[in-house]
């Protein structure tokens, strides 16, 4: 079911949708937050197609999707294989009829010095995060033309629009889905199919387990880059999305702050990115080996939303921390432009008053 009504002030439609009953389509649903999205519409009395490379980790999801109340189909994929995503297209429309929502989340991780990561892992990042997203887009797009409504939401990240060293693939990836994001959505204004939207969502640091899975060539551990927030949020974030579309999302009080201060002071950002990757993102005490991660090859087992980053842990206490540290950020930012002084989000929620053990990397050294 489709409501319309006229929203407040810019006088445009605004389109409620209805989730119960509804046939969604999720890539990289194995793990963090495509499973996390797939439990959530599944709750909501959605019908499911979950798509990964891990047979074992989608046939739990399955399960844990049924048990919240939905219908699931798992359909092992490989998002590169434009093939096989069309077949996974196929395979859902064959078995609920249609598609009313597509998402697409797969994404993998390089992490190193631009100049020393493998090129083949380079392009491997661009191959998955930008291409797996075009094919996705590609499936889904006759099934939405056709009804002349539904919902493909892609999954970016904070990370493409403020970028962070030694992950050049990565945020390359992120920002290009926000322009294939906008591009689509222009074409399909101009085709007059104003009944398909087309969402961006850019999350902050999420708890899953893409740091442990990246590959990495830094030479050092990897962590998740605080503050972290839980995948159920992202999720609940994709949902809201689909009930009432908008071009982006942002997820997370300190990604929304960040990227409005990268507008403000783009050179005190970008510097200060450089400062806390390097003293927060990376470990300085444990070492890594040089690894490909999962980028080829899928992590054994029954996959996880959760990467141990205990994001559930500090939510409730950093939520009225944010609160304190974003009512003060703007103006702060205007004093350190004028003092040329990086802005650190350290040193905001220490000037906010959060006590220092709350502004330390969660959850691993």
């Amino acid at each position: 079911m489709i409501v319309r009504f006229r929203g407040p002030g810019a006088g445009y439609g605004v389109t409620l949708m209805k989730v119960k009953d509804k046939v969604v389509v999720i890539t990289g649903a194995s793990s963090g937050i495509g499973r996390a999205t797939a439990r959530a519409f599944a709750a909501r009395g959605a019908a499911v197609v979950l798509a990964a490379r891990r047979e074992e980790a989608l046939a739990e999801a399955r399960r844990e999707c049924e048990a919240a109340g939905g219908r699931a189909l798992a359909v092992p994929t490989d998002v590169t294989d434009p093939h096989a995503v069309q077949e996974l297209a196929r395979r859902a429309a064959e078995r609920f009829g249609r598609i009313d929502v597509w998402v697409n989340c797969a994404a993998v991780h390089l992490l190193g010095p631009f100049s020393d990561v493998p090129l083949a892992d380079f392009r491997r990042v661009l191959d998955v995060n930008v291409m797996g997203y075009v094919h996705g887009a590609r499936a889904a797009l006759p099934y939405l033309r056709e009804q002349g409504r539904g919902v493909l939401v892609n999954v970016s990240s904070v990370a493409g629009a403020v970028a962070q060293p030694y992950a050049a693939a990565y945020c390359m990836s992120k920002a290009a889905v926000r322009s294939l994001s906008a591009s689509i959505r222009q074409e399909l204004r101009l085709e007059g199919l104003r009944g398909v939207r087309v969402c961006a969502v850019l999350p902050a640091a999420i708890d899953t387990p893409i740091f442990q899975h990246a590959a990495n060539y830094t030479g050092r551990q990897v962590r998740a880059l605080p503050p972290v927030y839980r995948a159920e949020r992202v999720a609940r974030a994709i949902v809201d999305v689909v009930r009432w579309p908008r071009k982006e999302a942002v997820v997370g009080p300190m990604a929304r702050n960040l990227i409005s201060q990268s507008k403000l002071t783009p050179g005190l950002v970008e510097r200060m990115m450089a400062v806390e990757v390097d003293r927060a993102h990376l470990s300085r005490r444990r070492p890594a080996p040089a690894s490909e991660g999962n980028l080829y090859r899928p992590e054994d087992g029954a996959g996880s939303v959760t990467g141990g980053w205990h994001g559930a842990r500090r939510t409730m206490v950093r939520r009225a921390l944010t609160a304190a540290a974003v009512a003060g950020t703007l103006a702060y930012a205007r004093r350190a432009r004028r003092a040329q002084r990086p802005l650190s989000p350290l040193n905001l929620l220490s000037r906010a008053g959060v006590p220092s053990g709350w502004c330390r990397p969660s959850g691993r050294a």
